[in-house]
């Protein structure tokens, strides 16, 4: 199938996810008909808003900017399921939107030398903006670092004490093995199990309500970021015995840092397969048959991502002009990639850095601080006709 048939699909897909609503609205209709006709106009105007309403893709990430305000009626795009999850779990919302902020932070982190590097828009509900509208192997990283986001942060909640509805992992209990022997659990094990669920349970439900391409992807991609946090658990362990012999060990399972998943997904989305839907619609192909099948491990993604070279609305492109570049890096942070044959500035800045550092008894170091001149290079603005065509 070429790439055009693809995309064809994908957006009659996209399309006929007002689909559930066409029975509410032509009750609508038919309802306006016997109305009067300022009536008639207003159904109009309305049908017309909901038909040409853009799509609106996982607003609960807004709950990040809302800190402890969380309204759950204010937050844009929630389904049902969502929504009242919201209002029954108001603590559970308070560390997702901590740990929204965490997990884009974290993508902000892995992208902060490519073009793209995770920008978010202040006061926008869909915090990406368009960029995330297209299927594209972006969406399928920040679906997967935002669902992992939320099993770590709920994870964390739960064994801080934090959350009513779960506490430490209440199976890692009694006597177990690993292979330097036995040990007794103890201390609070992280409760992976619930971060997971609860993760999957409030992310999921707005992709199970549509049966179309980009909601299979989500779903495969979600999964993947949940799977990934669980990956880095580890035995940390407390020795007991005369002279910390270890002759008695007590562990529990904790949660390594969460760069760890941070670039285990960064390493997925540079693997990431470009898929189709299969004829039945419930589960992918490879677009390219010279490529292995992707595992439920692997970044999906159905269209080819945009060069964000400039900037461009119409695909939430910000550009790379003023983005500072490396000129000696052959990289995708080197200014050649980064400012995309455009050329790049350079200004001379006074840096003030700390130097001659002396060890001082006791235990202390002193540093004197010392002024250094540094090169900047920042990638060039396009030319004003190489921008008007992409605006």
């Amino acid at each position: 199938m070429s790439g055009l048939n693809r995309t064809l699909i994908l957006r009659t897909a996209r399309t006929q996810r007002g689909g559930a609503s066409c029975s509410s609205l032509s009750s609508r209709s038919s309802s306006c008909q016997n109305s009067g006709a300022s009536s008639r106009i207003y159904c109009a105007c309305l049908l017309l808003l909901l038909l040409t309403t853009p799509r609106v893709d996982s607003s609960w990430w807004y709950i990040g900017a809302l800190g402890a305000r969380v309204i759950c009626d204010n937050i844009p795009g929630l389904v049902n399921k969502q929504r009242q999850l919201c209002q029954r779990h108001p603590d559970i919302m308070q560390a997702i939107g901590e740990g929204t902020k965490e997990w884009i932070r974290e993508c902000q982190h892995q992208f902060r030398h490519h073009r793209w590097n995770c920008s978010t828009l202040d006061r926008d509900h869909t915090v990406f903006g368009r960029v995330l509208l297209r299927s594209s192997r972006e969406a399928a990283f920040v679906y997967a670092i935002s669902s992992a986001g939320v099993v770590y942060a709920l994870t964390r909640a739960c064994s801080q004490g934090d959350l009513k509805t779960c506490n430490c992992d209440p199976h890692k209990r009694g006597r177990a093995r690993d292979e330097r022997g036995e040990f007794d659990w103890g201390g609070c094990s992280d409760n992976i199990n619930y971060g997971i669920k609860f993760a999957k349970a409030f992310i999921d439900a707005k992709e199970r309500t549509v049966r179309d391409a980009r909601a299979l992807m989500n779903l495969h991609n979600n999964r993947c970021g949940r799977t990934a946090v669980k990956r880095f658990m580890k035995l940390e362990c407390k020795c007991h015995g005369v002279s910390g012999s270890c002759t008695l060990r007590t562990c529990w399972m904790a949660m390594s840092d969460f760069r760890k998943t941070g670039d285990f997904l960064r390493r997925k989305y540079n693997g990431a397969i470009e898929v189709t839907m299969n004829q039945d619609g419930t589960g992918f192909t490879v677009a390219n048959k010279a490529f292995r099948k992707a595992t439920k491990n692997d970044l999906v993604y159905f269209e080819n991502s945009p060069d964000y070279c400039l900037q461009d609305k119409t695909v939430g492109s910000l550009g790379t002009a003023g983005r500072v570049c490396n000129k000696t890096s052959r990289g995708t942070d080197g200014c050649e990639v980064m400012c995309c044959g455009r050329g790049y500035d350079t200004t001379r800045i006074k840096q003030i850095t700390k130097c001659e550092c002396k060890f001082k008894w006791c235990c202390a170091v002193e540093c004197k601080d010392c002024e250094e001149a540094v090169d900047v290079h920042t990638c060039k603005a396009p030319k004003r006709a190489e921008w008007l065509d992409q605006t």
